[in-house]
C-alpha cells in the first residue's frame, strides 16, 4: 500500500517511514502541510496519509479539511498523529475528517494495527465504489434500450448507437447477458407451415 507520510520532525520521519517500509509499503515523506496538500491532488495519491497536527505553513487538520472536501469516491484513510492528549484536540481531530488518530510517542504495534484497520476500510470502499461503478454502467445500458431504435423497415436489422446496422440478436447480445433462442411464433407458422399448423382451438378439440 502506497502512505503519505507528513511530518515535520525528523526522527519521528525516519521513525515512520522506516517501520511502514518494513511492513512493505510504499512511502512517500513530506515535511509539511503545503507538501502533504499537493501530494494528496496528484493522480494516483496515496490512499492512506498520516498527518502530524502541528506543521509549518498547513497543519494536519487543515490539511484533511482540504482533503475532504474533495470530490472522489475513494477518499484516503487519515491517521491523525498528536502529541495532544485532551479529548477537545482529539474530537476536533476526528470532526476536521481524520478516520483515526495517534498520540506521541509512537507505539510500533500500535501503529502496525491502525494501518491494518485502515487497510481493511479502503478495501471495503473500493469494493463499494465498483459496485456503485457497475450499477451506473447498468443504468446506461437501460436507458440505451429506453430510446428511439431504428429498425430497417425491410430486413428488421437495427443501427446502433455508432451507426452501425446489425441483425437484433446482435444487438440485445451487446446490450445485455441474455442468451437468445430461436422459435417460431403462430403467426409465422400459419403462414410458413399452413398444413402443420395447428391453433389453440384445434388443440384443445384433440385433447
Amino acid at each position: 500500500m502506497n502512505i503519505l507520510i507528513a511530518e515535520d520532525d525528523f526522527t519521528s520521519r525516519i521513525l515512520l517511514t522506516g517501520i511502514l517500509k518494513k511492513e512493505g509499503h510504499a512511502i512517500t515523506a513530506v515535511v509539511n502541510g503545503a507538501e502533504a496538500w499537493h501530494a494528496l491532488q496528484q493522480p494516483g495519491a496515496p490512499s492512506m496519509v498520516i498527518l502530524d497536527w502541528i506543521m509549518p505553513e498547513m497543519d494536519g487538520p487543515e490539511v484533511v479539511r482540504c482533503v475532504r472536501a474533495m470530490h472522489t469516491d475513494r477518499p484516503p484513510f487519515i491517521i491523525m498523529l498528536t502529541s495532544k492528549g485532551e479529548k477537545v484536540d482529539i474530537i476536533a481531530g476526528l470532526e476536521a475528517g481524520a478516520n483515526d488518530y495517534m498520540a506521541k510517542p509512537l507505539d510500533p504495534g500500535e501503529l502496525r494495527a491502525r494501518i491494518n484497520v485502515g487497510r481493511r476500510m479502503l478495501e471495503m470502499q473500493d469494493v463499494l465504489a465498483r459496485k456503485v461503478e457497475e450499477l451506473q454502467q447498468a443504468l446506461i445500458e437501460i436507458k440505451t434500450l429506453r430510446c428511439i431504435v431504428p429498425v430497417c423497415a425491410n430486413c428488421k436489422n437495427i443501427k446502433d448507437e455508432h451507426g452501425r446496422w446489425k441483425p437484433v440478436e446482435a444487438y440485445v447480445r451487446d446490450l445485455s447477458e441474455a442468451d437468445l433462442s430461436h422459435d417460431i411464433c403462430p403467426d409465422c407458422a400459419k403462414k410458413l407451415y399452413p398444413k402443420y399448423y395447428i391453433d389453440d382451438a384445434k388443440k384443445n378439440e384433440m385433447k
